[in-house]
């Protein structure tokens, strides 16, 4: 089964994807008997497009990395075009979503995933913006259109958060949901624990290490937890949460003596994102808990991250792992691909 894939967005992930693709086209052919191939790739000035066939994507990769734009691959680039136009246009069954997360609007991912859906696209999406501001309208015209949004690389990327609740335990009642989503706070307050060093000092650590970004804001203020579990809650639970419907706080305040006090009554401190009921509601929220040392989540440390279901007939379903990087995101792509064609 062929499968010619739109590409938006060439940044880190996009690019992983895309050697992804080439390194792994044989074996999925092989494996999956699905014969993917991208068609076209979007980017900030424009695109490069196969009208027929697929892209040559290694002279791409190689053209990019030397510093030339997506749009000035020569014989396949059209300076100027935009995301949607490629979209509504050019024969294709997937848009691969992964142009940078803005939790403003949902530009320009939000046009994209529209597009595709109403030109008769599957979407796949790394990118978290448009889903958490417009999650009920976006999944109501992918029904419409008889079209599917996957969106794992978006809930924790190699973290199969969303496979375990919507596959593994089908015909379960979730009770509830908490996870360790961030694996920055997660390092973070591992340190701080294991070493005794200052939260100022183990944030230092991330961002020299490349696990945390120059603005660290958005991770440890709980905002990237609260984006995740949003999008994990609405999808399992079938609801319509909102960014403004989790109660949020971070690690900004966590100190040293935090740290201690929870180690002497034997608990351990994590950002934990959790949607529970209370007297038949599910109220989402954000927050440091401290867990007890049996408690599945209490020994994830460093950047690993994990998810902890709780159900009325499966019992308590825990999954661990899944790094955050671009090479975690572009297997969660992957993945939903597959998924895409092998789960109907």
């Amino acid at each position: 089964m062929k499968k010619r894939l739109i590409l938006c967005g060439f940044g880190n992930v996009g690019r992983t994807f895309g050697r992804m693709i080439e390194d792994r086209r044989e074996m999925v052919r092989m494996k999956y008997g699905l014969d993917l191939e991208i068609a076209a790739v979007v980017d900030i000035g424009g695109a490069a497009v196969a009208k027929e066939g697929a892209l040559p994507l290694d002279r791409l990769l190689r053209h990019v990395e030397n510093g030339g734009p997506v749009e000035s691959l020569e014989g396949f680039g059209f300076p100027g075009i935009s995301g949607q136009e490629v979209l509504s246009t050019l024969n294709a069954e997937v848009l691969v979503e992964t142009t940078p997360t803005n939790l403003k609007d949902g530009e320009p991912g939000r046009r994209h995933i529209t597009a595709a859906l109403n030109s008769g696209l599957d979407v796949v999406s790394a990118n978290k913006g448009p889903l958490v501001l417009y999650f009920r309208q976006l999944m109501d015209l992918a029904s419409e259109k008889g079209r599917r949004i996957m969106m794992s690389a978006a809930t924790a990327a190699a973290l199969p958060s969303l496979d375990v609740g919507l596959l593994c335990l089908a015909g379960a009642r979730v009770l509830a949901i908490e996870g360790i989503l961030n694996g920055t706070t997660n390092f973070i307050l591992t340190r701080m624990r294991k070493e005794g060093c200052s939260y100022e000092a183990a944030l230092r650590e991330a961002q020299k290490m490349g696990i945390a970004e120059t603005d660290p804001s958005l991770d440890v203020e709980g905002y990237d937890t609260r984006n995740k579990l949003v999008l994990i809650a609405n999808r399992i639970f079938d609801k319509n949460f909102g960014t403004a419907d989790v109660a949020v706080s971070g690690i900004c305040g966590i100190s040293g003596e935090d740290i201690e006090r929870a180690g002497s009554l034997g608990k351990v401190l994590k950002l934990v994102g959790s949607a529970e009921f209370e007297e038949n509601e599910l109220k989402l929220r954000v927050e440091p808990r401290a867990l007890d040392p049996d408690h599945p989540l209490s020994s994830i440390d460093f950047s690993e991250k994990g998810i902890s279901y709780l159900t009325d007939t499966m019992g308590r379903v825990t999954v661990t792992g899944g790094k955050s990087s671009p090479v975690g995101a572009a297997a969660a792509l992957l993945k939903d691909l597959i998924h895409l064609s092998i789960l109907r």
